[in-house]
This record gives C-alpha cells, sequence and structure tokens, in this order.
C-alpha cells in the first residue's frame, strides 16, 4: 500500500496548486533576484612538483572536465627486443589494474556518461579523460589506476593478438599511412624509425616482463605531465601529489634520434603512385620549425575548401600547368624533440608520376631561388596562425598543445607568442628552408645517393 500512498493527498495538492497561481505568475517585488558570479578569466598554469611531475591545467568554467596524462613513452623508446610494446599498450588501456578490474572501468565510467581514451606517437603516449565536472572525483580514480598501476595478467595479453592484427592490416590498407611508416623507417636510423604499430614477427611475442619492464623505465613521475581543462589547478596539484609521485625517478634515457636518409621503393602492383619526398627538418618549438610550417602553408597544405582544390596551392598551380593528368599534392611537416621531417607527398596515375614529382619540385626549387612575393608571405602566415588558433577552439587539440608543450619545454607559450613567432618568419628563412629540400631532390634524381630524400611508391 506504501505505493500509493501520493494518490491520497492528490486532490488536496491540485487545489494548493490552484490556490497559488496568481502568486506564483507575479513578480515578488519585495526581493530583488541574486546576481549571478562573475567568472574571471583564468590563464594556463604550471606547476612542477618535487617529484619532477609538470601540472598544467586550464580553468575554463566548462560543465565538462577534461584530463590528460601524457607520458614520454612513445614507439622511439622502443628496443629491437620489444619493439611494438607501445602498440600492445595502447590496446590495454582498458584491461584490469591492480585497483580495478576491466569490468568495473567500463561500467564505472559508462554509469556517468565519461570516456577514456589513448593515442600515442613516436614521442608519447596520451590517456584523456573526458567527465561531467561534477563526477570529476568519482572517475578519476580509473584514470589513475590505468596510468600507475596497470596489472598485465597473461591471459588478458593473448586475447590482444586478434586486435593486434586488425590495428596491423587496417594500417596496411591505408596508402597514407603506409607512406608516413615507410618514410620514417627510410628516414631514421634509430629511434623515430621505429613503427607505431607491432611488427608482423613480433605479434603474441610480447610477454609480461617486456611491458612490465617497459612500463617501470618510462612510466615515471618526471616523464609524465598531468594536464587539465575545467578543473582547479589546486584541484589537480592534489592530484598529481597522491596518485602521481609514487614512480619516482628519470626513467630510461632515450636513443637520440640519428637522421641518415636514403631512398626506399615500395612495390604493390597498383594504378597510383604515392611518393613523398622528404628531407630533415627541424626540432619542435625551434625558429626554423616556423619557417618549414610558414613553406608548407605556402606551398599548399590541403584544400581549404571540402572537397574542393586549394587555387592558392603552388603544388596545385605548378602541377595543373605541367600536365593534365589529375593527382593530388601536398606539403608535409612533422617535428620531434631533437629532429624532424619536411617534404612533398603527391599522388598520380603511374604514367604520369615522374612529370608529377618534377612539377611539384620544381616549385620547390622557384621557393629556393628566392622567387617570393611579399603577399604569398603574407598569407601563408595568415593561414598557419589561422590554423594554430581554430585548433585551440577544439578541447581536444588544446590538450594535445597544453601537454606536449609543458612536457617538451616544463612551460607553455600563450598563442600570444606563437603569433608573434610566426610573424617574425621572413623570406629568407622561407628561402633556406626551401632549399634543403631542392638540394636533396637534386641529389637524388641525378647522382642517385642517398642523399636525404625519401621516395616511396607503389608504383613506380
Amino acid at each position: 500500500m506504501t505505493g500509493f500512498r501520493g494518490f491520497t493527498h492528490l486532490s488536496r495538492r491540485c487545489y494548493a496548486a490552484a490556490r497559488r497561481s496568481e502568486a506564483l505568475t507575479e513578480p515578488l517585488v519585495t526581493r530583488k533576484p541574486a546576481a549571478a558570479p562573475v567568472l574571471s578569466p583564468q590563464d594556463v598554469q604550471v606547476s612542477k612538483l618535487p617529484s619532477g611531475l609538470l601540472v598544467a591545467s586550464l580553468e575554463n568554467y566548462s560543465p565538462v572536465s577534461k584530463i590528460g596524462v601524457f607520458v614520454k613513452a612513445g614507439s622511439r623508446y622502443e628496443t629491437a627486443e620489444n619493439l611494438g610494446v607501445t602498440h600492445i599498450l595502447r590496446l590495454a588501456s582498458n584491461l584490469t589494474t591492480k585497483g580495478a578490474s576491466a569490468f568495473k572501468i567500463c561500467r564505472g565510467l559508462e554509469s556517468v556518461g565519461a570516456s577514456l581514451s589513448v593515442t600515442s606517437s613516436r614521442e608519447h603516449m596520451v590517456y584523456s579523460l573526458d567527465c561531467l565536472r561534477d563526477d570529476f572525483d568519482g572517475v578519476l580514480e580509473y584514470l589513475i589506476n590505468v596510468t600507475t598501476a596497470p596489472d598485465f595478467r597473461p591471459w588478458e595479453l593473448s586475447d590482444l593478438s586478434p586486435r593486434v592484427k586488425i590495428d596491423k592490416a587496417v594500417a596496411d590498407q591505408s596508402p597514407q599511412i603506409g607512406v608516413l611508416e615507410k618514410l620514417h623507417e627510410a628516414a631514421y636510423k634509430n629511434a623515430l624509425s621505429n613503427s607505431l604499430y607491432c611488427p608482423d614477427h613480433m605479434v603474441g611475442k610480447i610477454s609480461v616482463d617486456h611491458l612490465q619492464q617497459f612500463f617501470a623505465n618510462n612510466y615515471t613521475s618526471a616523464r609524465m605531465a598531468l594536464v587539465g581543462l575545467g578543473v582547479s589547478h589546486a584541484a589537480l596539484k592534489k592530484v598529481g601529489e597522491h596518485f602521481f609521485s609514487t614512480h619516482t625517478g628519470a626513467g630510461a634515457p632515450g636513443a637520440k634520434a640519428v637522421y641518415r636518409g636514403g631512398e626506399l621503393r615500395v612495390q604493390s602492383g597498383g594504378g597510383l603512385v604515392h611518393a613523398l619526398l622528404a628531407c630533415e627538418g627541424a626540432a619542435v618549438g625551434s625558429a626554423e620549425a616556423n619557417a618549414f610550417s610558414v613553406l608548407q602553408r605556402l606551398l599548399g597544405a590541403g584544400p581549404h575548401v571540402k572537397r574542393g582544390s586549394n587555387i592558392t596551392s603552388k603544388l596545385s598551380q605548378g602541377i595543373a600547368k605541367a600536365t593534365a593528368q589529375p593527382f593530388d599534392a601536398t606539403a608535409f611537416s612533422a617535428t620531434y624533440s631533437d629532429s624532424g621531417l619536411f617534404g612533398v607527398y603527391i599522388i598520380s596515375q603511374a604514367d604520369s608520376a615522374r612529370e608529377v614529382i618534377n612539377a611539384a619540385m620544381a616549385q620547390v626549387s622557384a621557393v629556393a631561388e628566392g622567387r617570393l612575393t611579399a603577399d604569398d608571405l603574407t598569407r601563408a602566415k595568415t593561414q598557419l596562425k589561422a590554423d594554430y588558433l581554430m585548433s585551440l577552439e577544439s578541447s581536444d587539440s588544446l590538450l594535445e598543445e597544453l601537454g606536449v608543450q609543458v612536457l617538451s619545454s616544463g612551460a607553455y607559450s600563450p598563442p600570444q607568442s606563437v603569433t608573434q613567432n610566426i610573424d617574425s618568419v621572413t623570406s629568407n628563412d622561407v628561402v633556406k628552408a626551401a632549399g634543403l629540400l631542392a638540394i636533396s631532390y637534386h641529389a637524388i634524381s641525378c647522382s642517385r645517393t642517398r642523399a636525404g630524400t625519401i621516395l616511396f611508391t607503389d608504383c613506380f
């Protein structure tokens, strides 16, 4: 009978509501509405704890909090004995830890609508957690467990082998991924030459010992950064002091990347040629890196209209004048802590590949010779600044920018400083950057030497 208790006073409640109707529709003249609290804008705050852990936060008063753990544990830190271990770690992020089972992690996140994702690059492993601000304290334990207390169980690791094979098969089916992987393999002698994916001969051979040793050597507080959006800096520091300061130490040092250059051709029998000609670029954060980024926009970094052509791209203009065959050409740039790559990525029919490549490199040579107008330079700078500032509108990109900057330099450069550095790039800087690629292409096309240009094709 308790379930029907509320209905016994139904008529009384309806009558009372009717009696209050007049008062509810009229404003209260004796009481002033409370003013909304004024939220002052916050700047990015960065702190370094005694354990070496870096903590960075931006309180933007968003109803959604985003927390990321950045670790210097990318594929460049793998050795010949554990190649592919970062690929396994990426897939094992949702497995049982010492503090929570895989089932508990999944159900705990689902119950409040939170999400936990893991991405990796050649330099970093990134664990990011998205949740409502009110659920921050409740779900943070799962991020802590995954990043500080994994429990690698043999029977769970054995179940990952099919997923590893699927990831590798999907990557092999993508020509763009294949080009970039082969580029790094040919460009570097060690470290950055390691693939993001587990090699075929290592599938099923990464053991618990490999994972535990890699975790112990790289997941230390001095190699980690705790970054948050929509959370107070004091709260994030407290989390770092209590939960991320147990694994202290600098960890195992990584090998310095050694650029060697070379030529690598892969035949697959397809009708399209995927060619990437590149030279060694500049390290992240350097003035030379800004020059290469401006040069990338100058040559063309993709269309600005969806499914359209980039009519302002020098690559597109030059190739279109030289050949009537269909093509796709864009400039490519990648920066790392101690090196970088810059080049031109071209897709064309096999019959016209040589003609398209020569036309594209002719545009690079023209810039290297100083044929660069002030309007072209201004346009490239504007595009670069717009791309950068627009990327910060996304919480994912902003979190990545915060984490990578803080982990690499221990500080954060505000957007105003970044745009000023872009404006300081001169035409001579861009000409010098273009000359490096032009010289490398001339060496490989004429003398066929290993002079720093990588050419990857599937039919050439």
